[in-house]
């Protein structure tokens, strides 16, 4: 199904004034787009627990954001600005560079305290460094790091992104961008939802910079995604057996969990725990096997998640979704407000 979509079939115009600068006062208190085919209502997010029944298995991606964008020189004393898309190493990261005119392999950058980073590989727009600190990569991350906001967020971040940009289960350090679907929950949400009989699950996969990169060939089937590494727990596998069993569906909070279940899964239709790498592409005609409804935020034009959304609810049914909520006002991207999709029906 693939060839009967091309890149304009996800693109739409999108008021600048609509993007999110900054996150709802409360991390609950965004708006619920609840999309069941051509029904649409909007809700609050606090009603999200009476749009799921007891039994049901909400799955979320524990992953952790750490604080990835740092500045460094060149020798001319042009300005570098670093942005990593994971840690290879103990003195290791493989990085995107924004630069006049990036350093090629042998080029030194300068950063704080006097660490310098020497440019070991380039593969395409990723630039595999090695750093002469004493101190790990991570460590020197934690130390002079900024919180990686996305791109559409036109302001430097501050220390409301340093607890906002972040879920609040987060445990596994390795994102370089937030799965922000999970910025809506609160304790007190995640309460309310287990003492209704709702069940929660957990699975990493570590986001990468490459999230938010625009595909640019309008032939889908030449797009190569790039590769996040992700794991599944033995108790996630045997939580999602056990839903199954009571009758309960699967609820995956945001496209990254929905990805690292669907790469988990044996061609069966059951889950192996695991760890690996996925690079793994949903577009319109693929076959979910686990997730039954997605949890989402709103996405950029031309990207991946949106076509991953349209795959999941139906393409016909993501349009109309995007376009009534352009018309009321919901407030779109990382900050922004939230979908409840329905997965679409097979015919």
């Amino acid at each position: 199904m693939i060839a009967r979509y091309t890149l304009r079939d996800f693109d739409y115009a999108l008021p600048r004034e609509l993007i999110a600068q900054a996150p709802a006062r409360e991390r609950t208190g965004s708006r619920l787009l609840h999309v069941d085919g051509a029904a649409l209502a909007d809700l609050a997010f606090t009603d999200l627990p009476s749009l799921i029944a007891a039994g049901d298995l909400l799955v979320f991606n524990d992953t952790r954001v750490i604080k990835s964008r740092l500045a460094a020189t060149k020798p001319s004393g042009g300005r570098v600005e670093l942005l990593l898309e994971r840690v290879t190493g103990r003195d290791e990261g493989l990085f995107q560079l924004r630069a006049s005119h990036p350093p090629g392999v042998g080029g030194v950058l300068q950063l704080a305290e006097g660490v310098r980073a020497t440019v070991v590989e380039r593969s395409d727009r990723f630039f595999r460094l090695r750093f002469d600190a004493t101190s790990s990569l991570p460590d020197l991350l934690e130390r002079h790091g900024a919180v990686p906001l996305p791109p559409y967020i036109a302001r430097p971040a501050d220390a409301v992104d340093a607890v906002r940009y972040q879920t609040v289960y987060a445990r596994h350090a390795g994102a370089v961008a937030a799965p922000t679907a999970g910025l809506h929950f609160d304790g007190g949400l995640l309460a309310a939802l287990a003492a209704a009989g709702i069940a929660s699950a957990y699975v990493t996969l570590h986001v990468g910079a490459g999230t938010f990169q625009p595909l640019q060939d309008d032939d889908l089937a030449a797009h190569r995604m790039h590769a996040e590494w992700y794991s599944v727990p033995a108790a996630t596998a045997a939580a999602i057996e056990a839903a199954r069993a009571r009758g309960g569906r699967v609820v995956a909070v945001g496209t990254t969990s929905l990805r690292a279940l669907e790469s988990a899964t044996a061609g069966t239709g059951d889950v192996r725990a695991g760890e690996g790498e996925t690079t793994l592409f949903v577009t319109p005609g693929y076959r979910f096997r686990v997730v039954d409804r997605l949890l989402t935020n709103f996405h950029l034009p031309k990207s991946t998640l949106l076509m991953l959304v349209a795959a999941f609810a139906g393409h016909t049914t993501v349009r109309a979704a995007y376009a009534h909520a352009i018309e009321r006002r919901y407030r779109f991207f990382s900050y922004g407000d939230a979908m409840l999709l329905e997965r679409e029906r097979a015919r």
